[in-house]
């Protein structure tokens, strides 16, 4: 890729539906031309569970507990399955479908892309490297998840350090762009995760608690430290840099924007007929 300006965004702590609504409109802005390409980090107030696009809640979610904890709740605009966002850094790439050498495959722009994230985690001094199936059977797990919770099963071109999952990501395309975002742990409560979703036995719950410990690891442990947040900025905001060949620029939200973006999240993300559709 050639040498690009991005804008840069650091929202930081926002609420849910103020989080799914400004990445809309930062979509839709740039499928109209009236920004470039965006990289955008941003934060959860309150600590929130965000299912995906075909996700069902009464299926999969146990509500009371969400209620219980406190916790927001919201669904993504784009597919893939829960995640608890409370001790982490959330990105977003929004960039044209044409935009130059970005593959047509949605499973090749997931990896260029996640470069980003991946040369993060090199900043920071760990050895990360992409998840990709190794036989037929690795492969259909990727394509047939067992279970709702996001950080069970390594996807296409997720990153992974020593074995584990410590990044998840999903992809939309609408109106000839890609929005991916994506969840890099800092911290997990791996048991605060797994109370969010319903499970077919306890049994299975079990299972859950006792393998989720090895399928997923967050930043503090791998790096036997706390990472602070500007910490992590600093690193990822370099990797995309350097991964995508892209010089960051920060951007402001006009008055005027910020006035669309609770335009949609009122009509959609706030809105309950949204969230609790399947």
């Amino acid at each position: 890729m050639k040498n690009t300006t991005w804008h840069f965004i650091n929202s930081g702590k926002c609420s849910p539906s103020f989080n799914m609504a400004l990445d809309e409109a930062l979509l839709e802005w740039h499928s109209k031309g009236e920004i470039g390409p965006v990289l955008r980090f941003y934060e959860w107030e309150p600590a929130t569970l965000s299912i995906g696009y075909f996700q069902s809640v009464t299926k999969e979610i146990e509500m009371e507990v969400v209620e219980r904890l406190g916790l927001g709740f919201v669904r993504r605009p784009t597919g893939g399955r829960g995640v608890l966002h409370e001790h982490e850094l959330t990105y977003s790439v929004i960039v044209r479908e044409d935009y130059p050498d970005m593959p047509e495959s949605v499973t090749e722009a997931y990896r260029v892309i996640s470069g980003g994230v991946l040369d993060g985690f090199k900043n920071l001094g760990l050895d990360a490297y992409f998840a990709i199936p190794n036989d037929t059977n690795e492969a259909a797990d990727l394509k047939k998840p067992k279970t709702a919770v996001c950080f069970d099963t390594p996807s296409w071109y997720e990153l992974v350090v020593e074995g584990k999952k410590v990044a998840g990501s999903a992809q939309t395309r609408q109106k000839g762009v890609i929005l991916q975002h994506g969840a890099i742990l800092l911290s997990l409560d791996e048991e605060k995760l797994i109370s969010l979703f319903k499970f077919s036995s306890e049994e299975q719950r079990q299972r859950m608690r006792v393998s989720l410990p090895e399928k997923a690891v967050a930043i503090d442990r791998l790096a036997n430290r706390d990472i602070p947040i500007k910490e992590c900025i600093e690193a990822f905001s370099k990797g995309f840099e350097s991964a995508l060949n892209i010089k960051l620029v920060p951007y402001e939200l006009s008055v005027e924007q910020l006035q669309y973006v609770n335009e949609i999240e009122q009509r959609k993300y706030a809105n309950d007929t949204w969230t609790f559709k399947k």
